[in-house]
């Protein structure tokens, strides 16, 4: 699994508009989830500085995000322009590779390092 984690300074008060589109069942996901590669999205907001967002999206493998940009290019820069006047300043963080896989044993999850 790779993510793909970016970090976004929101415009006062559009907060919970930002929230909708960026949040697990939003606008990005609508489009993301046209790929059977993207596997979901996670939104976290920063304790101490409230108007500070993350997201995670998680995506089978680079490989395939890529083939997605190219195949709805026309689609992610549209969404991408509509969302613009949310954020103050937006930065991709960078591109991850999963380094533990979860394991279940017992009905427990525990992490698991690959090739152990």
């Amino acid at each position: 699994m790779m993510v793909i984690v970016w970090e976004f300074e929101i415009v006062p008060g559009c907060e919970q508009e930002f929230e909708r589109h960026y949040g697990p069942e939003g606008t990005w996901v609508e489009l993301f989830r046209r790929d059977s590669a993207f596997q979901g999205t996670s939104l976290l907001r920063d304790r101490e500085k409230p108007a500070r967002y993350i997201t995670i999206d998680r995506w089978d493998d680079l490989e395939s995000y890529e083939a997605f940009r190219v195949q709805y290019a026309k689609e992610y820069q549209q969404v991408d322009l509509e969302m613009e006047r949310l954020t103050q300043a937006e930065k991709r963080l960078g591109l991850f590779d999963s380094v533990y896989r979860a394991a279940t044993f017992h009905g427990h999850s525990e992490s698991r390092s690959h090739g152990r």
